[in-house]
């Protein structure tokens, strides 16, 4: 039986979250299958298996995030059989059967015996006062419906057979009879409300008190369905049922269906921790320029015509991109980073162009390698391919490691510009905003031209105001007129 541990992706990563499991308990897969889908802190990355055999069990639920080195999955080589979800072993298992000395038995513990969280050797009773197990948190709550009912059944909750004499402790609620019949009649606010764990959790996260719903799932539970009906402002069943007739007539509200909460986790973690690393230990200096861009708009144009651009999505990003890469020949201080610990200036003979993007899980900037050395028709497959694959949520580590300079681009938001942060690593970043038809002198007459703004942030401590400003005038003068590229 081979168990396949959380590994490192790239870049010292720590942990991990199981996005989508691509296989099941008992299919039989090949080494370097695909077996889930995990989002780090970069990016989302599909894991293939080292191992081939059959799967045997999935350590850990879709939407947890968990460490590197845990054990994820188990494959067994054939050997021995596959494991079922809920599975429990028969009540009449004996020490013997189970593998394991009479003696090594601790008889306060259920789970000694290898069976369910209730289970007792045949011939012996719970013990008097003996200790029970809290149930586990986090991922050994079951992730699936049927998995859940069969632990709150194991549990004792609805009360059947020798229920009574078994009790049920949360870790964060006081113990309750087990039984509906054997709670206090003194209202709805004594008695515990059935819930299966997936509800609870989903019930603590939105903020819902499951006493203030009708349950209305088998058995008298709590069913995710009410849970979902109250957090988006639903009626709350029993609440509404018990309220007095003068309670209808006051205003109130629901602070939990207000409100919605979303951990911070993966991509939106890490580009949050990079942008607060940055601010707060780069000098940053914005200089802002508007520009002329109408023959760079004619240029784009009859380059979208061209036979050499037929696969190449054209785009005035192309033309701003190119522009910095001139630029940069002359003002080399753009392309450096600060070296703190050495006390040193890092200056870099290659553009590692980053491209930053925005994606349902949160900003990436994957990078263009050796962007200087490309033509205009391959800079533009690069720059395609990098945000197809963004949009897509398939960015690897690696495309976004490494960067050295970055243009954020939010014309496309119909924004006109900003103040960009710097990425960590990097000494500067170039904002584009959107292009627009307005007035505009234009030799001496006022007329309708192409307009936008460029705002360049940059470390102001290798980077002073002369060299700054001068890139920003070299970017802006080729975009004012592309045939000044010729003197770069």
């Amino acid at each position: 039986m081979n168990e396949y541990k959380l590994p490192d992706v790239g870049e010292g990563l720590t942990e991990a979250e199981i996005v989508t499991w691509k296989v099941k308990v008992g299919d039989v897969i090949k080494i370097n299958d695909i077996v889930v889908e995990i989002e780090t802190a970069k990016s989302l990355v599909e894991l293939p298996s080292p191992y081939a055999g059959t799967i045997a069990a999935l350590l850990v639920p879709e939407g947890e995030t968990v460490a590197v080195g845990t054990p994820i999955i188990r494959i067994s080589d054939g050997s021995e059989a596959p494991e079922t979800a809920g599975a429990t072993p028969p009540a009449d298992v004996t020490p013997a059967a189970a593998g394991a000395p009479l003696g090594e038995i601790d008889m306060s513990n259920p789970a000694a015996t290898g069976g369910g969280e209730n289970q007792t050797l045949v011939g012996y009773g719970p013990r008097e006062g003996a200790a029970h197990r809290r149930p586990r948190r986090g991922g050994a709550s079951p992730s699936s419906e049927a998995g859940a009912a069969a632990q709150l059944q194991v549990q004792g909750a609805f009360g059947q057979g020798g229920a009574e004499s078994s009790e049920v402790v949360e870790a964060d609620e006081p113990a309750v009879p087990a039984t509906p019949a054997a709670a206090p009649a003194a209202g709805p606010a004594a008695t515990r409300v059935l819930a299966k764990p997936p509800v609870r959790k989903l019930a603590k996260d939105l903020g819902i008190d499951l006493a203030s719903l009708a349950a209305t799932g088998p058995h008298g539970t709590v069913s995710r369905a009410d849970v979902e009906a109250a957090a988006s402002g639903g009626a709350t069943g029993a609440a509404t049922e018990t309220a007095p007739a003068a309670a209808t007539t006051t205003a109130s509200f629901d602070g939990a269906a207000r409100e919605r909460r979303e951990p911070i986790k993966g991509v939106r973690k890490m580009m949050a921790q990079a942008m607060v690393d940055s601010a707060f230990s780069a000098p940053h200096v914005t200089e802002w320029v508007t520009v002329d861009v109408t023959k760079t708009m004619r240029l784009v144009e009859r380059l979208k015509h061209d036979r050499a651009f037929a696969e190449v999505k054209v785009s005035p990003l192309l033309v701003v991109a190119k522009a910095c890469m001139l630029a940069m020949r002359r003002v080399p201080e753009l392309n450096a980073t600060w070296d703190e610990a050495a006390q040193e200036v890092v200056f870099k003979s290659y553009v590692n162009l980053g491209i930053a993007a925005a994606t349902p899980r949160g900003l990436v900037v994957p990078n263009v390698k050796d962007a200087q050395a490309l033509s205009m028709v391959e800079l533009g497959g690069a720059i395609n391919a990098l945000a197809r694959t963004a949009r897509e949520g398939r960015t690897q580590p690696a495309e976004m490691a490494g960067g050295t300079f970055t243009i954020t681009n939010v014309g496309v938001f119909g924004v006109d510009a900003g103040t960009p942060i710097i990425n960590p690593g990097e000494s500067a970043i170039l904002c584009f905003g959107a292009v627009r038809e307005q007035p505009w002198v234009h030799k001496g007459k006022i007329k309708v031209r192409s307009l936008t703004t460029l705002a360049l942030s940059f470390d102001h401590r290798l980077i002073d105001g002369e060299k700054g400003s001068r890139f920003l005038s070299d970017v802006a003068a080729i975009l004012e007129d592309p045939a000044t590229a010729l003197l770069h």
